[in-house]
């Protein structure tokens, strides 16, 4: 009976012991209130002391001031604050590159509406009437360029434009530099047909030609890659959070405030874990977008060196007057492989050996624009400053996938030292950190995570990004290969001169062989005729004479 009256006063002071050791948790859950009804929720949902937590699904099943409803609540809450700070730093890189997009792309554009405004300025001065009655040519010129700018090879195949240019140009200039012979379509087709092994341009239309190329598919690229940035970041960032990842976020956010202790944070490495867990799939992309950067770099590089955009734009008036002086310093001699090589054409019906300067040629001394004279810089701002921003920003882009756990759990997300929340109490977070990416989770203390299913829309922006490198690197050579819908909704197609060899700047030969059956000849009948002074003079003879004369009168002088 003693034994008996012993153990039942032991048992009734153990009782109180513990009841007494528990209360101080139970007794109140005012300051859970507080901090329940600053999340907008209603205060009324909140117990006035702790209860038996035997209800709860996420957090410990001890006294706790959370109802059922609470705990649901809060876990939409912390579904919410799990994405805001992974959202705030995908929103201020969308940002930083849709700025970078919206300079580099404004840029160019300003730079060629320069570069069209500077010619036509300069070639009105230099040509007159001539020019403007030939400047559609030029404005066809500029459309195209522009064209490919906006839509890529889809759209406009560049270096058949640039050879259909030259044909024209050739084609005008030279029924202006020949205005006493009388020239048919077929005829014309002929000269154009012959046009590279002419060369009646000298060796600015290949120069040209490759440093447009090169520019164009450098500059056209490079905006592009600015525009990817931030659709992937906006896509990836947004994808949804598994259901494993929204418990273990509540678990660790606001299971403190169920045991009474709002202000406890986890642990550092206790956030790491849940956090690398929740964005494994992001993680995964960042090989891909490392891989991106580094070619968005690289093709940066070249647009400060050898395919700068503006050192190929700003002067292209004065290549291509240069040009124009090449054809009438050597029209003489092309005109005379062209006869060879398309037959001698028939003298014009009507001609006037004394039309006067003006109306036969091109007029004026050419007179490039001095540096002080010539178009501001587009935009307010140069190439290089552009470049050397942007880079910085590329740079400090890189890795941001694989980082954003440790981006995100610091300073007041988390409690330093051992005074924090591991997940089950306050104390210190035992478990090993895990490394990144959806395979490293396999062994997640705090997530749950499906290693065989990986995120669809984060496996296809995965592709998005390897795909747009290959571009990128292509046009670091100086190559399109971009088989985009564009604007047009048309494909592309490669093209480019990316060849840097020697045998790439190998000239043909000027001279091209008389065709077996000539196209329409023309032999020009000489007839003599005896002038008062008794000299005979032959009518074809003359006419050459005059050409001479006008094409010397023509020559403008080179400076």
């Amino acid at each position: 009976m003693k034994t008996m009256l012993v153990f039942s006063t032991v048992y009734t002071f153990a009782v109180l012991f513990v009841s007494t050791k528990a209360e101080p948790k139970s007794t109140s859950c005012n300051e859970v209130r507080a901090a329940y009804s600053s999340k907008g929720f209603n205060s009324n949902d909140v117990p006035n002391k702790g209860i038996h937590g035997t209800h709860l699904k996420v957090c410990p099943q001890e006294y706790s001031c959370c109802t059922l409803e609470m705990e649901e609540k809060l876990s939409q809450q912390s579904h919410s604050d799990l994405k805001a700070p992974v959202s705030q730093l995908s929103t201020n890189l969308q940002s930083t590159f849709k700025q970078r997009h919206s300079h580099f792309d404004q840029f160019f554009r300003e730079l060629l509406d320069n570069a069209e405004r500077s010619l036509n300025n300069m070639f009105v001065r230099t040509y007159g009437k001539m020019y403007v009655q030939n400047s559609e040519l030029f404005k066809h010129f500029f459309q195209e360029l522009k064209h490919y700018y906006v839509s890529g090879s889809g759209a406009v195949n560049l270096d058949s434009m640039l050879s259909d240019f030259w044909e024209d140009l050739l084609e005008r200039m030279f029924r202006l530099v020949n205005v006493q012979y009388e020239f048919n379509d077929t005829y014309m087709e002929c000269v154009s047909r012959h046009t590279e092994q002419l060369k009646p341009f000298g060796d600015v239309p290949r120069k040209l030609r490759l440093q447009l190329t090169r520019a164009f598919v450098a500059a056209r690229t490079f905006t592009r890659g600015l525009a990817l940035m931030p659709e992937v970041v906006n896509k990836v960032s947004t994808a949804n959070a598994s259901p494993s990842c929204v418990r273990a976020a509540m678990k660790m956010m606001y299971c403190p405030y169920c045991s009474g202790q709002v202000a406890l944070k986890p642990c550092q490495n206790y956030c790491l874990n849940v956090m690398r867990g929740c964005l494994a799939n992001q993680a995964d992309l960042d090989t891909e977008w490392n891989n991106f950067l580094d070619a968005m770099l690289s093709l940066a590089e070249r647009l400060e060196g050898p395919f700068n955009f503006e050192s190929v734009m700003d002067p292209i008036d004065v290549k291509i007057s240069e040009a124009i002086m090449n054809m009438q310093e050597n029209s003489m001699q092309v005109s005379q492989k062209v006869f060879q090589g398309c037959g001698q054409p028939q003298p014009g019906k009507g001609f006037r050996s004394r039309r006067s300067v003006k109306e036969t040629g091109f007029t004026g001394r050419f007179r490039p624009y001095s540096p002080d004279a010539r178009p501001t810089t587009a935009a307010g701002t140069s190439l290089d400053r552009l470049t050397t921003d942007v880079k910085k920003k590329l740079k400090h882009a890189k890795k941001f996938w694989s980082t954003l756990p440790e981006t995100v759990c610091v300073g007041e997300r988390i409690a330093s030292g051992d005074d924090c929340w591991n997940g089950t109490a306050k104390s210190r977070y035992e478990s090993v950190v895990m490394g990144n990416g959806l395979a490293n989770q396999v062994s997640n203390p705090d997530v749950e995570v499906d290693i065989t299913k990986p995120d669809l829309v984060i496996r296809s922006q995965i592709a998005v990004l390897k795909e747009m490198t290959s571009w990128l690197k292509a046009a670091h050579s100086g190559n399109d290969i971009s088989s985009d819908q564009d604007e047009d909704g048309s494909g592309g197609e490669e093209s480019g001169s990316g060849c840097d060899s020697p045998s790439c700047e190998v000239d043909r030969d000027i001279y091209f062989s008389t065709t077996a059956t000539p196209i329409n000849p023309r032999v020009v009948k000489v007839v003599h005729k005896e002038t008062s002074g008794g000299v005979r003079v032959a009518h074809g003879s003359m006419a050459l004479a005059l050409s001479a004369l006008v094409l010397i009168l023509l020559a403008p002088h080179w400076r």
